[in-house]
């Protein structure tokens, strides 16, 4: 059965989580590192092969407008590197408006007693679950509604 995957695109790092096979939950996989933000390289070759280890056949990308909705550098930066996915993977990406999901993977981490000095490295794994939990929920409403 096939998955989707969640991505939370960062400067330096890529969050990834992975749907369970009947689409109803979200997982966190792992943090993809990079030493430079424009070297992608790496990052897209380690997607890929998760793509295929996973069987995945969507993904959801975080798109990180500003507060107040208006879309600065990191919209930019961030469907730059939709488009290498798609052109990679030949994958459909849908966009994911992450407006907080950053603030509540930090409170969920506070609130699981993890160290503030720890929980750096982990907020971009927790962020694309959020990422990819509000588009199975979307998904899932939708369903609901159809029946």
């Amino acid at each position: 059965m096939s998955r989707i995957m969640g991505l939370d695109f960062g400067s330096k790092t890529v969050g990834v989580a992975l749907s369970d096979p009947l689409l109803i939950t979200a997982q966190g996989r792992e943090i993809i590192r990079r030493e430079k933000p424009d070297k992608l390289r790496q990052t897209l070759a380690r997607i890929e092969a998760i793509i295929s280890e996973e069987d995945v056949t969507e993904i959801v990308l975080g798109l990180p407008k500003n507060m107040n909705g208006t879309e600065g550098e990191r919209v930019e930066l961030t469907m730059k590197f939709k488009d290498d996915l798609e052109r990679r993977t030949g994958l459909k990406v849908t966009m994911w408006d992450e407006r907080l999901t950053t603030v509540a993977a930090d409170r969920y981490m506070m609130d699981a007693g993890i160290r503030r000095e720890n929980r750096k490295q982990y907020v971009d794994e927790i962020a694309a679950v959020f990422i990819l939990q509000g588009y199975l929920d979307m998904l899932a409403n939708k369903a609901g509604d159809n029946k």
